[in-house]
């Protein structure tokens, strides 16, 4: 390992940092993730074929430690009680904080696999080829994977919504008029 890979390392941290806080919804597992990535990088650093794309590769290192995370805390049935038991909060007139709440929360409830696909093409702007490239999959099924994923994100913000404005312990305000 020489000091030039380290640097070359070094300056991919803030691309996988911003990666690892849209895969992992929560800065703190971000931040285990990208130590992670950066620990597994350096270790295996003969495992990297020098000429090719090494924010890719960092990518890739990133994404499976993520998956692997994933798949040891369904195999010990953690649940997360606090995430679960979390209140909304309105912040004044700031609508969009709610919304923003409910899509990272919705986002959050998405497959794996969906949400790779989503923050890959959709929030870093891959082409479907080089996320495709990254999740290790063809580009037809990175396509139908953004598809999916848009169109359950989509589905789990209008119930949510439908679930709202039908809510019958929802009081209307023009319900209390009528009845001062």
């Amino acid at each position: 390992m020489t000091t030039s890979f380290c640097d070359d390392v070094l300056q991919n941290l803030s691309h996988l940092q911003g990666f690892a806080q849209r895969l992992a919804g929560n800065r703190s597992f971000a931040d285990d993730l990208v130590q992670e990535t950066v620990l597994r990088a350096l270790t295996h650093a003969d495992q990297f074929q020098p000429g090719t794309n090494l924010l890719a590769w960092l990518i890739t290192i990133l994404r499976n430690t993520y998956l692997n995370e994933k798949r040891r805390e369904q195999r010990l049935k953690l649940f997360d009680a606090k995430l679960a038991t979390t209140p909304s909060a309105t912040y004044g007139e700031q609508e969009w904080h709610l919304h923003m709440r409910d899509v990272e929360c919705r986002f959050g409830s998405l497959p794996p696999t969906q949400r790779e696909a989503l923050v890959l093409v959709g929030a870093n702007g891959y082409s479907y080829d080089a996320a495709a490239q990254i999740a290790g999959c063809a580009t037809g099924t990175m396509k139908s994977r953004v598809s999916r994923a848009r169109m359950h994100l989509q589905a789990l913000l209008e119930r949510k919504h439908q679930l709202r404005d039908h809510n019958p312990h929802r009081r209307d305000i023009a319900h209390l008029a009528k009845i001062g």
